[in-house]
């Protein structure tokens, strides 16, 4: 084989794994959410994959040709990256993704044999590229060269570029369609090695069908941002209700005709922090960390005009899709600034702000570094005197994480209190709980009213024996050690 085609092929089989490996979790996503487990899982799955395709590839091009092999193997590769859509498409609604087995075995059906077959392309291509041992180191160091730097190129290509232009059904049927081509051209001008031709053929079948399958199966996704699969549905039981989808998760309600309709009852809980603030329906400055649905800067905007609301929101898709779908109107009193949170919370000013809103979450979990004491130092210098810091948080028995939060928040602040049902607060129930702080007395007596003028049973923890107890062994959260997917698993 001429050196040349040697180094091309090698390239795009080892960048066409790493490129799948970075859609994987984006594929896996709305199934499973997008989680600590999910990312391990791809990777275990994908050098798994590569582990034992090197390792058969290898052994078999001792066995057989490998000229008659090497189409096989991409046009296989090739079939199993497109199936892997209509596979996860297939599969996904079933799974359980706060399971890991169950996160892994569904990485595994649809990525592993698309990894190990493009694996075993390299050392096909090394047994035909060896003339003689004496250029054995020369011939693999190169060829190793060139896969690695096909793998950093599908990393960053993917990363930066493919992922923030293109959904990903339509890259992930491109490569692999590309690859079912590169087999059956390379199968076709193999003169003298034109070998397992009923394979390659099948190949090339599975490639249609899975290809089919795919548009036959339709996508989760209203609109794929380049962080989140997000869609937004209209409530049946309120016509102008809308529920915002990223991921597996709802993560917002809208009422397009009433701003000051709280739905999620976390979200009511954090609208009763809100009106016992201060002076009823006076102005306040608030910083939101997240966006999403924008439910709070439209009900702080609603229930106390004059105030000024900052959103700091990762995702540009997000906020497009609340402009066009759920009524969000941006101007000087509520603005929006994309990027990481905590680059922005940095630039504010001090003693700026006399609420700040934690409601950012990867899938189920606070981003970890939006989660430590530094971070929380951050707010905490951002906040007035009087300022209060709202955290919205999810977890499940035994409530590590809440328990981390809360002795986060201690560490930083000099009263903390937990809202929430009882049954979540005693240990018994999952969900989302608010944990508030603030360097002056908390306005819990007025917390306690809005919740019985709504008629829930909420409850307020802040008692040190109660917080004691939640906090249990749970660490404060540093930026040297914040495990907080573990903490929740």
């Amino acid at each position: 084989m001429d050196s040349r085609l040697a180094a091309v092929l090698v390239f795009v089989a080892s960048g066409s794994v790493l490129v799948l490996e970075i859609l994987a979790g984006r594929l896996l996503a709305p199934y499973v959410g997008v989680s600590l487990e999910t990312f391990t899982a791809v990777i275990g799955v994908v050098l798994a994959g590569i582990a034992i395709g090197t390792w058969l590839g290898g052994w078999l091009a001792d066995r057989r040709n490998p000229r008659a092999l090497l189409p096989v193997a991409l046009t296989l590769g090739g079939a199993a990256a497109i199936a892997s859509i209509p596979i996860i498409r297939a599969l996904g609604p079933s799974a359980d993704g706060s399971r890991p087995p169950t996160i892994i075995v569904l990485a595994a059906l649809a990525f592993f044999f698309p990894s190990a077959l493009l694996s075993a392309v390299t050392p096909l291509i090394v047994k035909l590229q060896l003339r003689t041992v004496d250029h054995t180191g020369r011939v693999v160091g190169r060829l190793s060269a060139l896969g690695t730097v096909g793998a950093l190129v599908g990393v960053f290509g993917t990363g930066f570029i493919l992922v923030s232009q293109f959904p990903t059904t339509p890259v992930v049927l491109g490569l692999g369609s590309a690859l079912v081509l590169t087999g059956v051209v390379l199968w076709w001008a193999a003169a003298g090695g034109r070998a397992f031709g009923s394979t390659v053929a099948a190949g090339a079948i599975v490639a249609v069908l899975a290809a089919g399958a795919t548009v036959l199966a339709s996508s989760p996704c209203e609109v794929e941002t380049a962080y989140f699969c997000a869609s937004v549905r209209t409530d049946p039981a309120r016509p102008s209700g809308r529920v915002l989808v990223l991921d597996d998760l709802r993560h917002a309600y809208v009422d397009l005709d009433d701003p000051t309709y709280l739905d999620f009852p976390y979200i009511q809980l954090l609208g009763d922090v809100v009106n016992a603030l201060g002076e009823p329906g006076e102005g306040i400055d608030a910083v939101h960390v997240g966006g999403g649905g924008f439910t709070m800067p439209r009900y702080v905007e609603a229930t106390r005009p004059g105030s000024d609301n900052v959103v700091f929101e990762l995702d540009p898709g997000v906020v497009e899709l609340a402009e066009d779908e759920l009524g969000l109107q941006l101007g000087p009193q509520l603005r929006v600034r994309t990027g990481d949170t905590r680059r922005h919370v940095s630039a504010l000013p001090a003693e700026s702000a006399d609420l700040v809103i934690g409601d950012a979450f990867g899938g189920r979990a606070v981003p970890w570094h939006l989660a430590t004491r530094e971070f929380v130092g951050e707010i905490s210098r951002v906040l007035r005197d009087d300022g209060v810091f709202a955290q919205n948080v999810i977890d499940q028995p035994p409530l590590r994480f809440l328990g981390a939060v809360v002795a986060t928040l201690q560490n930083v602040f000099e009263h903390v209190a937990v809202i929430g049902p009882p049954e979540r607060l005693d240990g018994t129930a999952g969900g989302n709980t608010i944990v508030i702080a603030s360097d002056a007395p908390l306005p819990l007596d007025r917390v306690r009213a809005e919740i019985a003028a709504r008629g829930d049973d909420d409850i307020v923890v802040s008692d040190d024996p109660a917080l004691t107890t939640l906090i249990g062994d749970s660490p404060v959260l540093r930026d040297d050690f914040a495990p907080v997917d573990q903490l929740l698993t």
